[in-house]
Formats: C-alpha cells, structure tokens, sequence
C-alpha cells in the first residue's frame, strides 16, 4: 500500500478510536437529549456550514435514521454548491443571518438542534448556538476545542461555538484540518474530519435509538420511528407511512 494511504487510514482510524473513548460520556449526553426530544414529540434539526453540511445532511432522511431529523438549510452555506465557494465562507461571517434563519423555522422551546462547526468561531454557528438557547432550545455542538486555544473567535463577543451549548462533542481534530505532510508540499493535507464528526453524529443517534428501543421492549413507549432502505421490498412503503406518522415533526416533504 501507498504509505500516504497507509498513514491516512491510521490517522483515521486513531481518531475514531481517540473519539469512542475520550467522548463516550459525552455522546451519551446528547444522545440522552435527542431520545427525550424524540419521544416527547419534539423537532430536532441539524445545521453545519460549508463541509461541516456533510455529517448535518449524513443523519438526516436516510436508512436507518430517525425519522424527524431535519436539515436546516441556509441558501449557499453548503460551499461547494455555492458559485463561487468563497462566498459560503463570507456568508458565515455576516451578522443576522443566523436569527433570521431560526426565526423562519418551526423551531420552538424544547426541540434540539446539532449545530456542526469545525472551528466553532464564525459568526454563523455562534450566533445561531447562541439564539437557539435564547429560544428555549436544547444545543448539541460538534466541533474541534483545539480550535479555541490556538484561533481567535470571529465573533464580536470573543466567543466560541463551544460557549453556547448543552452538550460540546469534541471531534480532537487538529487546527488546519490536515493529517498528512509531504517534503514538496507546502501546507498539510489528508483531512478526516468529516470522518470523525459523522461517526460522532451517528454514534448519538444509535444510542438514542437504543434508549427509544429499550422502552418499547418495556412498553412505555412506541417503537422508534425509523426509515428503511427504500431498496429493499416494502422500502417505500414502510417510509411512507413513517412520513405520514411523523408530518408534524418533518419538513423535507409536503
């Protein structure tokens, strides 16, 4: 094998292992709010900017996933399917916009939102993490805390992501996002970031749909809802109907 290869799988696969282990009490934490949220017929959403969308959309309208799960979705902050990309980078430093968008949302006390954010010091995910607690909702953060003690915050309060959570989930990735170094290139590269926060972001929600799935084997609650591959027999359907149970909570269909 190529030894980048080799060394970037190893990066990889050490910061899973780093992650499962240092953020286990964590992840339960959150997972313990998505659960509640879940089963008292709250809304959960989930926002990341630019490559940070990735893991955000990675647990949203999928198999296997919750059902009420949705995307919050700003115009142009997904980067790359912005022209041109810089200006999804300059949109998450314009003051505004993040109460703007929750205030255009259902979003209301009790309901839980992930908000993904590498750095945790753009304007966007602060202001955002910030005016969803003002609202009454429950934040779960997803970010690096490297990021604080060597980057200065971009928001005017000096602030970080990290400041304006219930649950901090800390991806231990390294500021600049790059795991790999060549003698002939001139910055780091080999990123496993979106690795690591979408393994964080799944992991919350296999226990959350653990918790869910422990009390209907009590029978104190209903089964989790949860979606089907739609390639496999009565896919369709089933999600369908798990659609229709679950419309007050959802806002990808209509």
């Amino acid at each position: 094998m190529n030894d980048l290869v080799g060394r970037y799988f190893d990066a990889a696969i050490a910061h899973l292992e780093r992650v499962r282990e240092e953020e286990a009490d964590t992840i339960e934490a959150a997972a313990a709010l998505l659960a509640e949220a879940i089963s008292e017929g709250r809304r959960v959403f989930t926002f990341g900017a630019g490559h940070s969308s990735l893991p955000a959309q990675d647990v949203v309208y999928r198999a296997g996933g919750l059902v009420p799960m949705n995307l919050l979705n700003v115009p142009g902050m997904a980067g790359v399917t912005m022209m041109p990309a810089p200006l999804s980078s300059a949109l998450e430093r314009v003051s505004g916009l993040a109460t703007a968008t929750l205030d255009l949302t259902p979003a209301t006390t009790g309901d839980v939102l992930f908000l993904i954010s590498l750095s945790g010091r753009q304007v966007m995910p602060v202001e955002l993490a910030r005016y969803a607690r003002d609202r009454g909702l429950k934040v779960i953060g997803v970010t690096s805390l490297a990021y604080p003690g060597e980057v200065p915050s971009g928001h005017p309060s000096g602030t970080y992501l990290k400041d304006h959570c219930d649950v901090v989930l800390d991806s231990k990735i390294a500021v600049g996002d790059g795991e790999l170094t060549h003698p002939a290139a001139e910055t780091t590269f080999g990123p496993v970031s979106t690795i690591v926060t979408s393994a964080l972001m799944q992991a919350v929600v296999a226990s959350a749909v653990g918790r869910l799935a422990d009390l209907a084997a009590a029978g104190d609650a209903p089964a989790p809802p949860l979606f089907r591959s739609g390639n496999v027999p009565g896919g369709t359907e089933w999600n369908a109907k798990q659609m229709a149970d679950n419309a007050e909570r959802i806002f990808y269909t209509y």
